[in-house]
């Protein structure tokens, strides 16, 4: 087979399997009907992402672009739509499926006890998943990208408010969407603006310095609401109210991955624009601590885990802004599989305590050997420990930033790395070898359909790191790991950090109370600051615009267009008495008339 139908095979499955799950209602109130539909549809996905990238190893400069005219304009296009297959394209078909079968394969024993209906729904929700995030990716263009972006956000809406009838899941589900649309505006600005200066919406055009400036901030303000980075990271967090399968998919390889996609898709107009990326660094590196600080004084695992992909997301941004798209794509590609496992290993435990609270997980370790296992490998992943593979993609980024001379941002992630090892390794002694507590006590392993995924995604978790030269050949960039002073100090930092959190939470050598410094912080993650700010925002400012403009519209606008309609009404009212049909009427009139002109005529 060709790659355009391996790469057609990918995109449509899913897509089929969604049509039919939402049109066959005995199929979708049955449940495991869909789901097993749903699940083979994402296997067949990853096994033609496989097939193309094998194809892709072999020939890895290979570059395939297939379009066909889209909106035709006279005897031009005013777009095209296909499939661009290049390294950085098949590597992240293959992240998404193999995240999305994992994540769909685990969620046939964690949603067993959903109504059918419900289970139907969800696997539908999944499979349409695949296919918004696969159209966005296999993107030829920026428009294209554009509409799978948008169809990416509403099926993150639809999966975070699974649970619609619970208030808080709504409410979740609608603070996504809006938000992220609320960043949308930039990248439709951003495209109508190249496609005014350029007349496409190509992502390796040539721009001046202003318009690549303008058009590619514009485009990060999509980035930094997608991928959560600061002051748009509020929806995320929230986001937890969805099933925990959902979490993964979300944080590991699809929604909030899309924005670090599409600058490394469109790093030729990012680099165009060193404002920009100055920009992306700054915000990147703050974002990274400003999670990890706020992660520190989670209670609830699930949040423990958004904010960390908030941070690691900070890490990405903050190198893309340095300019090193391979060891930003690198680390995306990295907390794919660490994320996922996290997440996943997190709804095991989940699934046996019935609580989110990492007190009531105490004591795991001894019950779900499994689970403790494989969370561990991904919180040592995570925390950049060597030997895992977060450990190779987050030395590229410090030494990328590092060399770039951003100093600050380069703070910035040596102390999110430290706060990282800490929150994770708090997060292992509290719920893994913690005391028990009446929930954890009576805790059992989760079947083989939950487990089985965990080990799979801890060998990428674990080996994903080794493969480093041939992913950047992929990429077209080049990979030379050497652990230089950044690499070293960062690590150093993550030792300590885990170190810290021994003694505190592990080793009980430490006492919280003797941190007090840290009583500011968790003030901070629970006051909502951010979001008290944007609700500020929103009642006294857009709310009071929009009674602004509403007046203005209603009153000067409508008022000006009804003034003009009734003078037309009212004079035409008054013309009309001298409109009688009357022959007679109008011969008096041209005599008077003529009288008129002949008197005006003799006064002169």
């Amino acid at each position: 087979m060709t790659p355009i139908e391996y790469a057609l095979i990918a995109l449509f499955v899913p897509l089929a399997a969604a049509f039919i799950i939402a049109v066959v209602a005995p199929l979708r109130y049955a449940g495991m009907p869909a789901a097993l539909l749903s699940v083979a549809a994402a296997l067949v996905s990853l096994g033609a992402s496989l097939a193309l990238l094998v194809q892709q190893i072999a020939q890895p400069d290979r570059v395939i672009h297939e379009v066909v005219r889209w909106l035709p304009n006279g005897p031009a296009a005013l777009a095209q739509v296909g499939v661009h297959l290049d390294g950085t394209s098949v590597s992240m078909s293959v992240v998404v499926t193999l995240v999305a079968a994992c994540v769909q394969i685990f969620s046939l024993g964690y949603m067993a006890d959903e109504p059918p209906a419900a289970r139907g729904r969800y696997f539908g929700y999944h499979s349409f998943f695949i296919f918004t995030m696969l159209l966005l990716v296999i993107a030829p263009n920026m428009l294209q990208l554009f509409a799978g972006w948008e169809l990416v956000g509403l099926t993150s809406y639809l999966l975070i408010g699974f649970y619609f009838q619970k208030p808080s899941a709504a409410k979740a589900s609608v603070k996504a969407i809006w938000v992220t649309k609320f960043a949308d505006i930039g990248l439709l600005l951003g495209l109508i603006c190249l496609f005014a200066v350029t007349g496409g919406f190509e992502w390796t055009a040539t721009l001046s310095k202003g318009w690549a400036t303008a058009i590619t901030l514009l485009m990060f303000l999509a980035v930094v609401g997608k991928s959560a980075q600061f002051p748009l990271h509020i929806w995320l967090p929230n986001a937890m109210e969805g099933p925990t399968p959902v979490s993964a998919l979300l944080h590991a390889a699809t929604m909030v991955a899309a924005g670090v996609y599409l600058v490394v898709r469109a790093d030729p107009l990012f680099a165009q624009a060193p404002t920009t990326q100055l920009v992306m660094a700054w915000i990147g590196g703050f974002t990274a601590l400003f999670a990890a600080v706020i992660a520190t004084v989670q209670t609830d695992i699930k949040r423990v885990l958004a904010y960390s992909t908030c941070s690691q997301l900070g890490y990405m941004v903050c190198a893309l802004g340095a300019g090193a798209s391979m060891a930003g794509y690198f680390h995306l590609t990295t907390h794919a599989f660490f994320k996922a496992l996290l997440f996943l290993a997190a709804g095991s435990m989940i699934h046996a305590v019935h609580s989110n609270e990492m007190s009531a997980m105490g004591g795991l370790g001894r019950r779900m050997k499994a689970t403790s296992t494989v969370f561990i490998v991904g919180a040592l992943a995570l925390a950049g420990i060597p030997g895992f593979a977060g450990f190779f993609s987050k030395d590229l980024i410090l030494e990328a930033v590092h060399e770039a001379g951003m100093f600050v941002p380069w703070l910035m992630l040596i102390a999110a790395a430290f706060l990282t090892a800490f929150y994770m390794g708090r997060a292992v002694f509290l719920s893994i070898f913690g005391p028990f507590s009446p929930t954890s006590e009576g805790a059992h392993e989760s079947g083989f359909s939950m487990t089985g995924p965990l080990w799979l995604l801890a060998a990428g978790a674990v080996g994903i790191g080794y493969f480093g030269s041939d992913f950047a050949a992929l990429a077209g960039g080049t990979y030379h790991f050497h652990l230089g002073m950044s690499g070293i100090l960062g690590t150093t930092c993550a030792l300590i950090g885990l170190l810290l959190s021994w003694l505190i939470y592990g080793s009980h050598r430490l006492s919280p109370q003797a941190f007090r410094f840290v009583a500011p912080i968790a003030w901070l993650a629970r006051s909502g600051l951010v979001d008290r700010f944007f609700e500020f925002a929103y009642r006294r400012g857009a709310l009071v615009l929009a009674d602004a403009v509403g007046f203005f519209d209603r009153y000067v606008i409508d008022g000006v267009m009804n003034w003009i309609g009734w003078s037309t009404i009212t004079s035409g009212r008054w013309l009309r008495r001298i409109q009688t049909g009357n022959v007679r009427d109008y011969v008096y009139a041209v005599v008077a008339g003529a009288v008129v002109i002949v008197f005006w005529g003799l006064s002169r």
